[in-house]
């Protein structure tokens, strides 16, 4: 009983000690001059419609609930592969750090096929699968971006065993010290697809919400219900439908209103110097979105 209580210990000491020497001022900083993938419509468009939709997003996520609280770690996974997940996760992550009071840390936990340091222009080559092997610590790939306030845990290398990495003690520790370590900070977590990985099913075990995304026109409703009988469907916080496209103006307009509403109210921070402002070239790339609380 002694030896078992005195290693007990000492591995709690050692993942204490780890921690510990990580802050967010050791971690990299992407130069300011990086350039940004121009889907992240949150960054370069922050005026336009698709980024109100991430906007209410972000407003419904934050709000808390009745007894206070409110969901710290957000996994956003879709039931099938192109369904848009990361695109979804990147723009609700950049639009949570341009709150006044929030912060927000992007882990992407694809490790099939990472692809948010791609979308933030990061090149570096170690990420979270190589931190759940144990080839290097948390500090070194932890990394700040050029937005305020917005820190990413890039992929890493593709690993042949990425279930097993996932599911880890490792993992489960990672998410609880980063849910505990910081109050004011939001942690959205890209997973893999539903139903062709199983990553999903383990991760939303660790998670405080489930936000799903779904592809208009092109997901089957059968497949979606198979997807959600494998989460916990008390933490599925709601859905995004992507692509969403409006047969009739009609239509259009009992969902958003005028579409000239947002070509004629601009935030202060308006981005009009920077990458594509085009509207059709933005929504092309990102779709209209719409949110359907649970």
């Amino acid at each position: 009983m002694g030896k078992m209580f005195e290693a007990l210990r000492k591995t709690e000491l050692e993942k204490s000690a780890e921690f510990a020497e990580y802050k967010e001022e050791v971690s990299e900083t992407v130069p300011a001059d990086v350039v940004f993938d121009d889907k992240l419509v949150a960054y370069y468009q922050r005026a336009s419609m698709v980024s109100e939709q991430f906007r209410r997003l972000r407003t419904y996520i934050t709000s808390p609930r009745l007894d206070g609280t409110y969901p710290k770690t957000i996994l956003v996974t879709s039931t099938l592969a192109g369904e848009g997940k990361s695109l979804i996760a990147a723009n609700l992550a950049v639009m949570i750090a341009a709150e006044l009071q929030s912060y927000a840390l992007l882990v992407d936990c694809d490790l099939r096929s990472p692809s948010l340091s791609q979308l933030f222009g990061l090149q570096q080559q170690k990420g979270l699968s190589n931190y759940l092997a144990g080839e290097t610590k948390i500090e070194e790939i932890l990394m700040k971006t050029s937005i305020d306030k917005l820190s990413i845990l890039p992929g890493g290398s593709l690993e042949e065993n990425p279930v097993e990495l996932i599911g880890s003690i490792k993992m489960k520790s990672l998410v609880q010290d980063l849910k505990s370590r910081y109050d004011d900070r939001f942690i959205i977590f890209d997973s893999s697809p539903i139903l062709p990985t199983t990553e999903p099913s383990v991760l939303n075990k660790m998670v405080d919400g489930i936000i799903m995304v779904i592809m208009s026109g092109k997901t089957p409703r059968e497949s979606i219900t198979q997807a959600i009988k494998s989460l916990d469907e008390k933490k599925i916080l709601g859905v995004v439908l992507n692509n969403l496209e409006f047969k009739t103006n009609a239509m259009f307009r009992k969902h958003f209103g005028s579409d000239h509403y947002y070509y004629n109210y601009n935030y202060d921070y308006a981005r009009s110097d920077t990458q594509p402002n085009i509207w059709g070239k933005i929504k092309d790339k990102v779709g209209d979105i719409k949110i359907f609380r649970k």
